[in-house]
């Protein structure tokens, strides 16, 4: 649950009145600027959202309403499921808007910080705080840039095969526990809980720190999940994509991504393969797709095998 207080203490915000609701719960993602309700027009104001008054709307609390107009907006502007009036710039706040705030316990914060740069930081804070998530059990690691989620059934090797990707230059960033965000529409970003992060649990050897034996370099806070290659083991008989042709998806909240099904057996070399899955992900979506190009080449093949056939 995000409230009131944790805003306070992220952008470091004063406090001016209604300290009794620093407790609420904000439940939106949005950020309003009551321009229109603060003229009068009520019909639609967004009263569920952080409400963030300028320079505009304070200037025109203070020249263009009667003392009447201001503690009607004020109260009107105050309503039980506002999380929080905050007024940027180090901007006068009406005695108004104190008294209402403090009737209905709303609190009124105050920043220094300009509008536009305010409303963009509480912005982008709001969109990742309160995005949906979920866990997952697996190894995130970003291999060129690529964030690939290794996933697989306990003691298949996932750690093991971090930790040979960690060896050869990338960067982990989640070991076994992978909190996974949805901060826009296909957009998945994955970090570790602050209790695991930077570990790295070795079967037989125990628990490592990645950032103490192979530098800051070695680690990453969040990364964007764009592949999931999945670890399985070998079955006789079971066949495997062989050309690529056929994409496999998975579904994390509301979005897809890649999945590639990696089998394993003696002698392969999982780190590699992976590195080499990150690859051709990015070539795929710089519009390079190699297995379409061999199926061009084979069709091509075909075509003029027909045709000398019927010459003949």
């Amino acid at each position: 649950m995000l409230t009131v207080e944790a805003l306070v203490d992220t952008f470091d915000l004063t406090v001016k009145a209604g300290k009794d609701g620093l407790g609420k719960e904000i439940v939106n993602i949005d950020v309003s600027r009551p321009g229109l309700e603060v003229a009068g027009y009520f019909s639609h104001y967004s009263s569920d959202r952080v409400q963030v008054l300028g320079m505009s709307e304070t200037s025109f609390f203070e020249r263009m309403l009667t003392d009447e107009e201001r503690e009607d907006r004020c109260k009107r502007l105050c309503r039980r499921e506002t999380p929080c009036i905050i007024i940027t710039r180090g901007l006068y706040a009406p005695l108004e808007l104190i008294e209402a705030c403090n009737q209905t316990q709303t609190p009124l914060l105050i920043t220094e910080d300009n509008t536009t740069n305010f409303i963009g930081r509480v912005s982008n804070f709001l969109e990742k705080a309160l995005a949906p998530e979920t866990n997952l059990h697996g190894v995130l690691v970003d291999i060129y840039g690529i964030g690939v989620l290794i996933t697989g059934e306990s003691g298949v090797g996932k750690s093991e095969t971090a930790l040979e990707l960690v060896k050869n230059g990338h960067r982990l960033v989640a070991d076994d526990n992978v909190e996974i965000k949805q901060v826009s529409k296909n957009v998945l970003m994955g970090s570790a809980p602050s209790l695991i992060r930077n570990l790295l649990e070795i079967r037989g050897l125990g628990i490592i720190n990645v950032m103490t034996l192979f530098g800051a370099g070695s680690i990453l806070e969040e990364k964007r999940v764009m592949l999931n290659v999945n670890l399985e083991p070998w079955e006789a008989g079971k066949t495997y994509e062989r050309l690529g042709l056929n994409q496999e998806k998975i579904k994390i909240l509301d979005t897809e991504i890649d999945q590639k099904t990696i089998p394993i057996r003696p002698g392969r070399s999982l780190a590699g393969i992976i590195e080499v899955a990150a690859m051709n992900h990015r070539m795929q979506y710089m519009g390079y797709n190699a297995a379409e190009e061999f199926n061009d080449r084979l069709n091509a093949q075909i075509m003029a095998d027909g045709r000398q056939g019927g010459q003949q």
